[in-house]
């Protein structure tokens, strides 16, 4: 276990957001959660005029939305197991995609949730970058 609270805290944000993501995929893929039209541009909600629409889009999402809970997972585990340079690589590779991810959904709109998980990315990647050393 790593005695650093920055990293433990990183990793304990990582492994949140993969129950998260893998409860909410399940819940995209088995059509019981409906699209949120604030996470999508309302260029690419036009294109969705049919239901069916809607739901085959709800269910990549979902399936999108479980992968990335995986890596998510993957990613935590890589930090709380902080042990080598591969396990940093991981951690840092993902947090910036992350980083990317978020700012690409932002685009044209704000939604709060977004903007905080912006805010803790960019803070996990300046543990991760002070931390080298450490891994």
């Amino acid at each position: 276990m790593i005695n650093n609270i920055p990293l433990l805290l990183s990793g304990v944000f990582y492994s949140i957001l993969f129950i998260f993501s893998i409860a909410t995929g399940m819940l995209y893929m088995l059509g019981i959660r409906k699209l949120n039209p604030i996470e999508l541009s309302d260029e690419f909600v036009e294109t969705l005029d049919t239901e069916e629409k809607v739901i085959d889009f709800a269910k990549k999402m979902g399936l999108v939305t479980f992968i990335v809970g995986i890596v998510q997972g993957i990613t935590a585990y890589a930090i709380l197991n902080a042990n080598s340079k591969v396990f940093f690589i991981i951690a840092l590779g993902f947090t910036i995609i992350s980083i990317a991810s978020v700012l690409f959904k932002l685009k044209g709109k704000i939604n709060a949730f977004p903007i905080v998980k912006l805010v803790f990315y960019v803070m996990i990647l300046i543990t991760l970058l002070f931390n080298f050393s450490y891994f």
